[in-house]
């Protein structure tokens, strides 16, 4: 008999950056990372477990994926099925409203979606710790997607120890808004993975990176603790700055930024002159995100608007955890 299962998750960007993996294969990190999870962007799926199906099929927003893709999303299936102790295919049918491989996490939503879908339709019943750690199967930055508003990635020493949890900070999360440059919605040229692994390997730059995370992490935990804005702010901005300095001390040197990146940062960095208190970071893409407090939203909108044109800039809430969908939800 078919089982079928369907959710919604929604994107995070770190603020405290994961950039390296100590595991390849089941992607366990480097480092620590803390995120804040958005409502803008994000992912609907739902996934068909069949008895008659002899091959994993995948539709991405309504066109059927090709054959990489597929084999992608069917490696991923593997993982949940063993997990499951089955051996039946499955159909994908997956809406993604983020930009895809634009700088914009939509990887994260994606597997997050995915995971919970087939922990519904397999009837799993995985604590939101284990969905966490299978979603980071598929990336590690979905792990995050599960909870809503801030998570801390741990990133433990193997399979058992890598995942995610959410840091209570009393609801400050729903006094902030993350503001979205998007300069670019082109795929990279370097997936983030073959960059992480690039700049892990070779990088002169990558051991101070490393040096710094700990202390980051801790500084950024005690800010939202405190609800000390300027403080996360200082931090995270610092952090995100330093990985991107990673990259260009590779062999060879790369990055991800254009000249649209640093013409964003110095609109925030005159808005702080002015002031009013806005801090970006950028993850692996061109596309720089601006944390403000919400009672400043429109005017860092219109600061950055004096340059960029309107529909560059999203405004996004802070987004909720992993959401299982009823049957009559359309994707």
């Amino acid at each position: 008999m078919a089982k079928t299962g369907k959710a919604r998750a929604h994107t995070n960007i770190a603020l405290i950056k994961y950039w390296g993996k100590a595991d390849e294969t089941l992607i366990i990190p480097m480092n620590n990372s803390i995120s804040l999870t958005l409502d803008k962007f994000y992912t609907e799926t739902r996934v068909t477990f069949d008895p008659t199906f002899e091959e994993d099929t995948f539709f991405l927003n309504g066109e059927k994926a090709n054959e990489k893709e597929t084999q992608k999303i069917s490696a991923y299936l593997d993982i949940v099925r063993k997990q499951a102790g089955t051996h039946t295919k499955a159909s994908i049918d997956s809406t993604n409203f983020v930009p895809t491989a634009a700088g914009l996490a939509s990887s994260a939503s994606a597997f997050a979606a995915l995971a919970a879908a087939c922990n519904e339709a397999l009837e799993m019943r995985l604590s939101d710790k284990d969905l966490s750690r299978l979603a980071r199967r598929g990336s590690g930055s979905a792990c995050r997607s599960i909870f809503g508003g801030f998570a801390e990635w741990e990133k433990g020493h193997d399979d058992a120890s890598s995942y995610s949890h959410p840091i209570d900070a009393e609801h400050w999360e729903d006094e902030l808004s993350m503001i979205f440059v998007v300069i670019n919605n082109k795929s990279k040229k370097v997936k983030s993975r073959a960059g992480m692994s690039l700049t892990r390997n070779t990088s002169r730059f990558y051991q101070y990176w490393l040096d710094r995370v700990e202390a980051d992490i801790e500084e950024a935990k005690a800010a939202i603790k405190d609800k000390d804005f300027k403080r996360l702010g200082e931090v995270f901005e610092a952090n995100g700055l330093r990985m991107h300095a990673t990259n260009l001390g590779a062999e060879p040197p790369f990055t991800y930024l254009v000249s649209d990146s640093y013409e964003a940062m110095s609109l925030v960095h005159d808005c702080r002159e002015a002031g009013i208190p806005a801090y970006f970071t950028m993850d692996a893409g061109p596309n720089v995100k601006v944390l403000v407090q919400k009672k400043d939203q429109q005017a860092v909108i219109d600061k950055l608007t004096s340059y960029f044109d309107p529909e560059q800039i999203i405004a996004s809430n802070i987004g909720t955890g992993v959401e299982i969908l009823n049957e009559e939800d359309a994707l």
